[in-house]
């Protein structure tokens, strides 16, 4: 069927869905035309993820319809809505880590050698390398997806989905990990694809690539619409408080802090693959930002210093006494937290409750003649989660029920409760929206202020230039500056960002 430009495509009327003590939507309309890029916003648990999970086929309504081009439609698994069209990009990854990039783009629909039963993967990688090449991406469609970074891994995600001929494509925080080169390359795809007869579903926390991008706006909050309305008629400050019921004060650089003596001091940190001679040092009471491009090196340096990751050379002291840090488990021992960038690999187990999770690396102090006082976890966890702003019916609660900001929030509350000294938090607020933006920049403020030492690794300039003491900046795994606060502008940052990638390219 041909649709007429702006036509309706996709109507949702009246979509409720409850989980176990939580009405994650009540009531709500949604319409989407052709042609339009249809920005939905909302604070973590406002409903976003839950109603476009209903029209993708893996949730199932309690109340309300849903209609395809005017005709009522009951979509009950993700392969029916592709086969109606409709393709998710989720916020989290659905890959096979085993499994090549071409093998997760095409999977179930290869290319046959004669015969019809053996695979052609030579037909297969040149399709998965076209996909790519759209996308503006240098990925090997032959490499494991393990072997991937959380960029590259998001855009395997949307290589996949473009492979179906899909009329509407949601995109649930489609550029959360990506470079600002990367969200360009993003955002001319999407153009191309919102036709005459496609639309385009956007889900993001950044404000800015919504005004850029999209043509209308639905906000949620608490589960229900408080406006759809085209995008020029809202401005951001109105579409934040729309979101939150509340003003958010912008941004501002932060006030001097009084620091302390060396927590850790790293010299010439060196791994196998990337890192080149690092030297730098964190003081109590600092947040120490680290910035750099895609693969500048910074969540190596983070996971080498916590021995997740081996190293060539290098000297550690922790507050200036040489340590050997060989395991993560070590790391732990000297109270070094890490924050990984990838919380549901890294940093939670998703089968079990809220309480067990922040209870994690701290299991010692609850245990009691081999038996874990589940009472003391659980008292620990609540207090905690009130103090975060969790979102959840009770400590009990599976985490995987949560949505990724309240996820996020509980593996802050973790290393809270490990009470450690020196944290290191690798893009702490990835997928958390504006309003529980503000409550981690205060806590990582409060940890400061209480003498804690932070490191923060993080893709926003703005961010880094609110929170940070001094910046760190790496390019090709090496530090290429070290900037006060005062000093620091993103245009000198993005200098020292891409300075001797520069500089390798004249040699070359």
């Amino acid at each position: 069927m041909t649709v007429v430009a702006g036509e309706v495509l996709l109507e949702a009327r009246g979509v409720s869905k409850a989980f176990p003590g939580v009405q994650a939507l009540a009531d709500v309309d949604f319409t989407l035309r052709a042609g339009q890029i249809h920005a939905v916003c909302g604070e973590n648990g406002a409903g976003k993820s839950t109603l476009m999970k209903i029209i993708a086929g893996l949730y199932q309504m309690d109340g309300g319809e849903l209609l395809l081009r005017g005709q009522p439609v009951r979509v009950a698994s993700p392969l029916q809505a592709r086969k109606l069209g409709i393709s998710v990009i989720h916020q989290e990854f659905f890959l096979m880590n085993h499994l090549t990039v071409a093998q997760n783009i095409f999977i179930g629909r290869e290319p046959k050698l004669p015969g019809g039963i053996l695979n052609d993967d030579r037909a297969l990688n040149e399709r998965a390398r076209l996909l790519l090449d759209r996308l503006g991406v240098d990925i090997d469609p032959r490499v494991q997806v393990r072997r991937l970074s959380v960029a590259a891994q998001q855009m395997v995600e949307i290589a996949k989905a473009l492979s179906y001929d899909s009329r509407i494509l949601i995109m649930d925080e489609p550029t959360a990990a990506l470079t600002s080169g990367e969200v360009e390359a993003l955002f001319r795809i999407i153009r191309r694809f919102a036709a005459p007869d496609t639309a385009v579903v956007y889900i993001s926390h950044r404000m800015e690539e919504i005004k850029r991008l999209c043509d209308q706006i639905t906000v949620l909050r608490d589960g229900r619409r408080v406006a759809s309305r085209p995008a020029g008629e809202l401005a951001i400050s109105e579409v934040i408080q729309l979101m939150v019921g509340r003003e958010i004060a912008a941004g501002a650089r932060p006030e001097p802090r009084a620091v302390g003596e060396p927590a850790l001091e790293v010299a010439g940190l060196a791994t196998p693959a990337l890192l080149h001679d690092l030297s730098f040092t964190l003081r109590r009471g600092e947040i120490l930002g680290f910035a750099g491009l895609m693969g500048a090196g910074r969540t190596e340096t983070a996971r080498a210093l916590i021995g997740a990751d081996p190293k060539t050379a290098g000297q550690v002291r922790v507050f200036g006494r040489e340590v050997d840090i060989a395991t993560p488990a070590d790391a732990v021992r000297l109270g070094i937290g890490y924050l990984s960038e990838d919380r549901k690999r890294y940093g939670l187990i998703m089968q079990q409750s809220v309480s067990a999770n922040i209870a994690l690396p701290s299991l010692g102090r609850f245990a009691r003649r081999g038996l874990l006082q589940d009472a003391k976890m659980d008292e620990l966890a609540s207090q905690l989660c009130q103090r975060l702003r969790v979102k959840t019916p009770g400590v009990r609660q599976l985490l995987r029920n949560l949505s990724g900001g309240n996820q996020q929030k509980v593996v802050l509350a973790k290393w809270l409760a490990r009470d450690c000294d020196i944290l290191i938090f690798d893009e702490p607020t990835r997928g958390i929206d504006i309003g529980a933006k503000q409550e981690i920049y205060g806590l990582l403020r409060d940890l400061a202020a209480q003498g804690k030492s932070i490191i923060m690794i993080s893709s926003e300039l703005e961010e880094i230039l609110r929170m940070s003491d001094r910046i760190v900046v790496m390019c090709d795994g090496r530090i290429t500056g070290v900037l006060d606060n005062a000093d620091a502008t993103r245009e000198n940052i993005m200098s020292l960002a891409t300075r001797f990638a520069s500089k390798q390219r004249q040699e070359t």
